[in-house]
């Protein structure tokens, strides 16, 4: 007999850690997790900001609790993850968001940004998914893992300057494929999401150099993603209706990377 579509797509229940929730695309997906009846756990490095957010999304009836850490330090982490288990349970769902961007040519990107970026966009996705497989979702034999990728690691690009970044965003591509295959007899999905221009902190200096109206006009929508655009994709591969679906990574981007590849 076949699942209610309501049932399915209900995370009561569930618990979901959300890498860099504190703001932008995280939040957005915390708030679609936590709307469909997750208890949300936010991470992020800064605490006032991080209280902001679990504010934000109490007042929408969530449970939302915080802890501020580096995505970046291992050991940090190792403490998120244990605090999330102390505090909330087990881990039912990891959202792999966290990330930075550079912006600089190639021939004089600075070795410390190279590190920084890929620190915070790969080698942090990768502990976070370590340590909650071995922790909570490979001996519950489930999971959903969601890496928040990009357009940027689907193709290249004339104009912007963002070699460390676009490679990161590859690597997380491939990341999710890879781990998608290993960890399937687990009962883990890995997806990804890879969205197009949002304002948010980190493109608004993409936007502002290259015009929002410039970067709208090249998408076949016409339009720059906004507050509520990932929530359905994200609530997708976090849910039962997406139990079939893995390795995966979908474009949210208006049509730009189906026009605009290879």
């Amino acid at each position: 007999m076949s699942t209610p579509v309501q049932q399915l797509f209900d995370l009561t229940g569930r618990i979901a850690l959300v890498t860099g929730g504190s703001r932008g695309l995280g939040l957005q997906i915390a708030e679609a997790l936590g709307e469909a009846g997750a208890k949300v756990m936010l991470t992020s490095r800064k605490a006032a900001d991080l209280e902001e957010a679990a504010a934000h999304l109490s007042g929408r009836g969530i449970d939302a609790r915080w802890v501020a850490a580096d995505s970046s330090v291992p050991d940090d982490i190792q403490r998120v993850v244990g605090e999330t288990l102390q505090r909330l349970g087990p881990i039912d769902i990891l959202v792999n968001n966290a990330g930075a961007t550079w912006g600089a040519p190639a021939e004089d990107h600075p070795l410390d940004a190279w590190d920084k970026v890929m620190n915070l966009n790969v080698r942090s996705m990768f502990l976070f998914s370590q340590a909650v497989g071995k922790a909570s979702m490979i001996p519950r034999r489930y999971g959903r893992i969601v890496n928040v990728a990009s357009i940027a690691g689907l193709a290249g690009s004339l104009d912007m300057k963002f070699i460390a970044y676009g490679t990161s965003k590859g690597a997380a591509v491939n990341f999710t494929r890879t781990l998608a295959g290993e960890w399937g007899p687990y009962g883990i999905t890995v997806n990804a999401l890879a969205p197009g221009f949002f304002p948010s902190r980190m493109t608004r200096g993409v936007i502002a150099q290259h015009g929002a109206d410039k970067l709208a006009a090249a998408a076949p929508l016409r339009r720059l993603g906004d507050d509520d655009d990932l929530k359905g994709a994200a609530l997708l591969f976090a849910c039962a209706a997406g139990k079939h679906i893995t390795g995966q990574v979908l474009a949210i981007d208006g049509g730009v990377s189906a026009v605009h590849s290879g």
